[in-house]
C-alpha cells in the first residue's frame, strides 16, 4: 500500500468531482454537530486526526457494486442516507474510502454543506423542527481553552437566524478564498477594533492554512483488486476493538442492492422467526445468507464478495419469500423430529434439507402428511447420523461439500429425499455416515461434559420437552463415587477405579429439569424415585421411559438400588440398552 498526504481542499475537490466515493459496505453518517466542531478544532490546533484508507477501484469493479456519493446536506429525518452514484458511464478508476468516511463527511458538511437535526421537543412531522444549519467559526472571542481542550469555537447556526455578532465566519466560504488577500478584505469589511481585527485575521489565516496549504490528511491507498482481500482489510481497519462480522459487511452490500425490501431488516426478521420455533434455536445471519446462496443455486455457497454482486442480490431479493418459507419449514421439521438447539451441533446440516424442501415446493402440510412420513423419516435418520459423527461432517471444506450435496439433490431428489445418494457422495469425500463398532462404543461410553453427550441424550429420548432448562444429571450421584466414600461403603478395592470412571459416563446420565435436579442432589436413584414419584405407576412409567429399571431374573423388573453396590449391575444393563438404542437411532440396529 502506498502512503501519501493531502490538503483538506484537495480532498473536498475529489469528493465534489465524484473521484472519491463510498462502497456499499460503509455505514451511514452518524456524527453529530459537536463532533464535527471538535474535528475542525483539532485541525486548527494541529492535532492528528487519524490516517485514512483508500481503495483504487478499477472500472470493471466499479460497475459491479453499488457506490455512493458523500453526504453534503445532512437531514436527520429526510436525508440520512447517501445518494447512489451512477456507475454506468465510468471509464476511469475511482477511489473508494474504506476508512475515514465519517471524518471526510464531517469536513464536507462543514465546508460545503449543511446539517439539519431535530430541535428538542420538536415534532417529527414538522418541517420547522429541522432547521438547516451551516458551520461558523468565531474569529473574535478571546482565546480561552475549554476544559475539554477546545480552543477554537466552531458552531452550527440556523441559516435564517441572526448571528450573535459579526465575528462569526461562515466556514463554507474558505474554500473559495484561495488568495490570502481575500482574507484580509473580509476582516477589513467588519467594524472591528485593532486588537479584535488582529485576532480575527490570525484565526482566519489559520483556517485558510489548514484547508489550503497544510496537508493534515494522511492516507494509504490499496491497489488490490481482489474484492475479498479488500473486504478483509476493511474488517481489520474498522474493527477498533469491536468484532466485525464478514457476513455483516456482506449484508451491508446486500442492503445497498436490494430494491423490494430492506435486506438487513429482512435477514434479522427471519433469524428471529427461526430462533423462536420450538424450544428456541440460535441461528445467525451467516446461516441465512449462506442459505440464500445455497437455495438459489449460486455456483459457490462461499462467503465471497463476488457472490454478492447485483445480479445475485436481485435474485435473492426477488425470491426472498420462497427462501424464508423453506427455512422456517426446515427448522419446524427439525423441531418436530426431536432435534432441538442442543442436538443441532451444526446449523449447516439443515441446508441440504432446506434446499430439498425449497426445490420440492412443499408447504406446512409436509410436516403432518402421512404421504410424507417416510420422507421425514429418511431426513431424520440422515440428519442424526451426520450430527453424531465425531469426525466432524460439517467442519472444514464445508462450502465444497454443500455444493456437491446440492447437486445430488437437484439430480436425484425430485421424488423423495435422496438419503442414500447423499451418503454415497459424502462417503466418496471421506465423510462416511456408517458407524463402526468402535464408533458406537465411543458413543455408548461418552463422558459427562463431552460436547456430544447432551445432543445424544436428546436424540435417544425425544419425548423429553427440551423447551425447559434440562440438566445432564448423574443417576447414581457422582459425589458418592470418590475413593474414600466407596471404600467406606465397603466396595472392593479392585472395583473402585472403574466404578469412579463409570459414574461419569453415558449409562449413568439422564436429562432432568433444573429444579428436580437440585432436589435430587446426592440421593441414590431408589431414594430419589420414591420421593419424586410417590405414585408407583408413575414411577414405573418414568423408569421404563428412561431405561432405569433392572431385570429381576424372573421376567420382571425392579427399581435401581439405593447404594453403590447395585451400581455395576445397573450400569452394565443400561449400557446394553443404550447400545441397542444408538444402533436403532443410526439405522444399524
Amino acid at each position: 500500500m502506498s502512503f501519501n498526504d493531502m490538503s483538506v481542499a484537495a480532498a473536498m475537490k475529489a469528493i465534489q468531482t465524484d473521484k472519491y466515493v463510498l462502497p456499499a459496505i460503509q455505514r451511514e453518517f452518524v456524527w453529530r454537530e459537536d463532533r464535527i466542531c471538535q474535528l475542525f478544532d483539532s485541525l486548527m490546533q494541529g492535532y492528528p486526526i487519524g490516517q485514512l484508507l483508500f481503495w483504487t477501484i478499477e472500472p470493471q469493479n466499479v460497475k459491479t457494486y453499488r457506490l455512493y456519493r458523500f453526504m453534503r446536506h445532512y437531514h436527520a429525518r429526510d436525508r440520512q442516507l447517501c445518494e447512489e452514484f451512477d456507475t454506468e458511464d465510468v471509464v476511469q478508476p475511482l477511489t473508494g474510502v474504506l476508512d475515514g468516511q465519517q471524518r471526510l463527511t464531517a469536513l464536507h458538511i462543514g465546508l460545503r454543506g449543511s446539517f439539519a437535526a431535530k430541535k428538542p421537543y420538536g415534532r417529527k412531522d414538522n418541517d420547522d423542527a429541522y432547521p438547516k444549519k451551516n458551520l461558523y467559526l468565531d474569529l473574535v472571542s478571546p482565546e480561552d481553552k475549554a476544559a475539554d481542550g477546545v480552543l477554537h469555537e466552531f458552531r452550527f447556526f440556523d441559516s435564517n437566524a441572526e448571528l450573535p455578532h459579526e465575528g462569526w465566519f461562515p466556514v463554507c466560504e474558505i474554500l473559495d478564498m484561495t488568495d490570502t488577500s481575500s482574507l484580509s478584505e473580509w476582516v477589513m469589511d467588519r467594524d472591528f477594533d485593532k486588537d479584535t481585527m488582529k485576532r480575527a485575521n490570525k484565526r482566519l489565516h489559520r483556517l485558510h492554512s489548514v484547508v489550503h496549504v497544510e496537508k493534515p490528511l494522511s492516507y494509504y491507498t490499496v491497489e488490490e483488486q481482489d474484492l475479498d482481500r479488500v473486504l478483509q482489510i476493511f474488517i481489520r481497519v474498522n474493527s477498533k476493538g469491536m468484532v466485525l462480522s464478514y457476513s455483516d459487511l456482506l449484508l451491508s452490500i446486500a442492503s445497498a442492492q436490494w430494491t423490494n425490501r430492506d435486506a438487513r431488516e429482512a435477514v434479522n426478521g427471519i433469524v428471529e422467526a427461526m430462533n423462536a420455533i420450538g424450544g428456541g434455536y440460535d441461528f445467525s445471519k451467516d446461516f441465512v445468507l449462506k442459505a440464500g446462496l445455497m437455495l438459489l443455486d449460486i455456483k459457490s455457497v462461499g462467503f465471497r464478495v463476488s457472490n454478492f454482486d447485483r445480479p445475485t442480490m436481485a435474485r435473492m431479493d426477488d425470491n426472498w419469500e420462497g427462501i424464508t418459507s423453506a427455512l422456517e419449514l426446515t427448522v419446524k421439521l427439525a423441531s418436530e423430529l426431536g432435534i432441538d438447539a442442543r442436538a443441532l451441533r451444526a446449523d449447516s446440516a439443515l441446508l441440504p434439507i432446506a434446499y430439498y424442501l425449497y426445490k420440492k415446493g412443499v408447504g406446512e402440510k409436509y410436516l403432518s402428511s402421512s404421504n410424507a412420513a417416510s420422507d421425514r423419516s429418511a431426513i431424520r435418520l440422515w440428519l442424526i447420523k451426520s450430527l453424531l459423527k465425531q469426525s466432524g461432517i460439517w467442519g472444514s471444506g464445508l462450502d465444497v461439500l454443500l455444493t456437491a450435496l446440492r447437486t445430488v439433490i437437484e439430480k436425484q431428489g425430485t421424488e423423495s429425499f435422496p438419503a442414500e445418494a447423499l451418503e454415497r457422495e459424502m462417503a466418496a469425500r471421506g465423510r462416511s455416515l456408517v458407524f463402526s463398532e468402535e464408533e458406537i462404543e465411543r458413543l455408548v461410553e461418552l463422558k459427562y461434559g463431552d460436547k456430544l453427550t447432551r445432543p445424544l441424550l436428546v436424540l435417544l429420548y425425544p419425548f423429553i420437552d427440551t423447551s425447559h432448562l434440562m440438566h445432564v444429571d448423574h443417576i447414581y450421584p457422582k459425589s458418592r463415587f470418590t475413593r474414600a466414600k466407596l471404600k467406606r461403603d465397603g466396595v472392593d478395592e479392585d472395583d473402585i477405579e472403574h466404578l469412579i470412571d463409570w459414574s461419569n459416563r453415558l449409562p449413568n446420565l439422564q436429562l432432568l429439569k433444573g429444579v428436580p435436579n437440585q432436589e435430587k442432589s446426592a440421593k441414590f436413584p431408589a431414594t430419589w424415585l420414591q420421593s419424586a414419584f410417590a405414585d408407583k405407576q408413575l414411577r414405573q412409567s418414568y423408569m421404563k421411559d428412561h431405561d432405569l429399571r433392572l431385570p429381576d431374573g424372573r421376567g420382571g423388573w425392579v427399581e435401581p438400588g439405593g447404594d453403590p453396590h447395585s451400581f455395576e449391575t445397573f450400569y452394565e444393563n443400561r449400557e446394553n440398552v443404550l447400545r441397542s438404542r444408538i444402533k436403532e437411532l443410526i439405522g444399524q440396529g
